[in-house]
């Protein structure tokens, strides 16, 4: 079976687990480290914070985008590599990947709101400072509910890669259970969120370990060793096989 640009499965395997580690450290610094670092409960100081630290803001959405954008390879090299397990679960993946990354770019565009607001001279003319101020701060709120919708969806994409990896024989059937606990977590935090948000606020430190654990051993395996290449391919055998004798069943 083709694979991009002829790459092995072991080098496309290392280069997923690249992007996958480019994906976390990027999303931690953009999820992460800046909200903590600049958004705090009173939306004149979050304000404050913004304005005072623009470039660091500003960085966070960057690198939130390095995000978004790493996530499309990473899906043609999933689905490279896991349609020999079961090629429809593999392309439904895709989908999920790709209607997910698309919500959460989407949503990248309201939090670019507090530095056109608080940068613009204009909006400060005609706003009363308590008003600018918690404009500028609400895309923080709504950026909440926007990680819970395409993390439910992310949820799904990370349970159709669970399968597929404790099916594949070529990847650890332990990385698979971790996955889908972690596509536990993302459904729960979603779910949650959009039901009793006063009660998903305490799961958070708790509800980001399963991914964590899951897709950081997933990264690092596919970094560090790659597949299994003698069982990759005799599973891409018998997927032809199986392609060959339905195309008979059919003609």
């Amino acid at each position: 079976m083709d694979s991009i640009v002829g790459a092995s499965p072991r080098q496309l395997a290392r280069t997923a687990g690249a992007l996958y580690l480019i994906n976390i450290i990027f999303g931690a610094f953009a999820i992460g480290v800046v909200p903590a670092i600049l958004i705090v409960p009173d939306a004149a100081a979050a304000a404050h914070n913004i304005q005072t630290h623009e470039l660091l803001y500003r960085l966070g959405l960057a690198a939130h985008v390095v995000v978004t954008l790493t996530n499309i390879p990473m899906a043609v090299i999933f689905y490279d590599l896991l349609k020999v397990v079961n090629r429809r679960l593999a392309l439904l993946d895709v989908f999920f990947t790709l209607v997910a990354t698309s919500v959460e770019a989407a949503g990248l565009l309201g939090e670019f709101t507090p530095v056109v607001l608080l940068g613009n001279r204009h909006y400060a003319s005609v706003l009363p400072p308590a008003q600018l101020h918690a404009l500028a701060y609400l895309p923080g709120d709504l950026s909440t509910i926007d990680y819970s919708i395409y993390g439910v969806f992310y949820g799904f994409d990370i349970l159709c890669v669970a399968y597929l990896v404790f099916r594949s024989t070529f990847l650890p059937r332990a990385i698979g259970v971790l996955l889908a606990i972690d596509t536990l977590a993302y459904l729960t935090d979603g779910f949650t969120d959009f039901l009793a948000p006063g009660f998903a606020a305490h799961l958070v430190p708790w509800i980001g370990l399963p991914t964590i654990i899951g897709e950081g051993s997933l990264c690092l395996w596919l970094l560090v060793v790659g597949v299994d290449v003698q069982r990759w391919k005799e599973r891409a055998s018998a997927a032809i096989r199986m392609r060959s004798i339905q195309a008979e069943e059919l003609a």
